[in-house]
């Protein structure tokens, strides 16, 4: 066996030892997503279906008086969801809320 023969299989092997390695970064990306999505069920699951909805509105950057009118619910109704929320999550401000729940994805 020449050198150019012993080259061409010290190519091909590193060739494959790197499409291992991009076939495991894909594996371990797919893990990372789905461990995200674990994650945020489990934050999200520690509210009601109602507070649910109130704070997925707050992700969306959405007021108090602006929830009212989607959720067609009383300020006073979204106002207490809200610091249900914020007990549950043991914060001060809604932008707090959303801020631990961003940190979680």
């Amino acid at each position: 066996m020449d050198q150019t023969e012993k080259l061409l299989m010290g190519i091909e092997n590193v060739l494959s030892i790197a499409a291992e390695l991009v076939d495991e970064v894909s594996r371990l990306k797919e893990v990372e997503e789905e461990c995200r999505m674990l994650k945020e069920k489990l934050f999200l699951k520690q509210f009601t279906k109602s507070e649910k909805e109130v704070f997925a509105l707050a992700l969306d950057g959405h007021s108090t008086s602006e929830m009212q009118e989607i959720l067609f619910k009383e300020k006073a109704t979204i106002k207490m969801q809200r610091r249900s929320i914020l007990q549950k999550l043991n914060v001060s401000s809604m932008k707090e809320a959303v801020d631990k729940f961003q940190k979680i994805s």
